[in-house]
């Protein structure tokens, strides 16, 4: 820890950080792929979590087709009741808002799904990026910069909670901080110098 200058501001990713969405998702593709007759197995789908979901399409071998990812976001939405937040998230942000400690959101997850999620359990971050036609998803840095660059933070004073491999990847190139939550969707390697088993552990990367 010594090389890690306790942070002001923190970037979340969503799902897998602050929301369990792995049964929403599994039923979105479900659907997704019963409709358009698509043979990828949720396991490979959600191997490729991270991305955006039109790059998760090509990734597979599929036609990166507006409408499949259409019935995706419609299915997701109308079984939204089955996203959670993680034990002890609701806990901290308060306790965030408390310390007068800001964070954004960067999220591979659209917008409409991503504001009624933080609506419907009152977390208002300072800034919420998610895909765009002029921001790069995860692994490019981009929405991790204008996050950065919207809410005038240093490089020195942010850190990045990830789950994934991409969450990493992303952190890495804008060079900041990443701290890789245990507890979410990606596979526990040696590579993250920095890690919590759950949210509440944050307090020590924080000043």
């Amino acid at each position: 820890m010594k090389d890690f200058n306790k942070k002001t501001f923190i970037i979340f990713d969503l799902d897998g950080v602050l929301f369990n969405s792995k049964k929403n998702m599994q039923v979105a593709w479900g659907a997704t792929k019963k409709k358009f007759n698509l043979y990828v197995s949720f396991k490979k789908y959600f191997s490729k979590i991270g991305m955006p979901f039109l790059k998760i399409l090509k990734s597979l071998g599929i036609k990166a087709d507006i409408k499949i990812y259409q019935c995706f976001k419609d299915t997701s939405l109308k079984n939204i009741s089955l996203i959670k937040p993680y034990s002890g998230v609701i806990n901290f942000l308060k306790y965030l808002k408390k310390k007068k400690i800001k964070f954004s959101i960067v999220t591979s997850k659209d917008y409409k799904r991503s504001k009624f999620l933080l609506n419907k359990f009152n977390i208002k971050p300072i800034s919420i990026h998610c895909p765009s036609k002029k921001f790069r998803g995860k692994p490019y840095p981009d929405q991790l910069l204008y996050s950065l660059k919207k809410n005038k933070i240093r490089k020195i004073d942010a850190c990045f909670v990830g789950d994934t491999k991409i969450d990493y990847l992303a952190a890495k190139k804008a060079n900041i901080k990443f701290i890789f939550a245990k507890y979410g969707y990606g596979e526990n390697k040696k590579i993250y110098k920095y890690s919590i088993s759950n949210i509440k552990q944050l307090i020590k990367f924080i000043n």
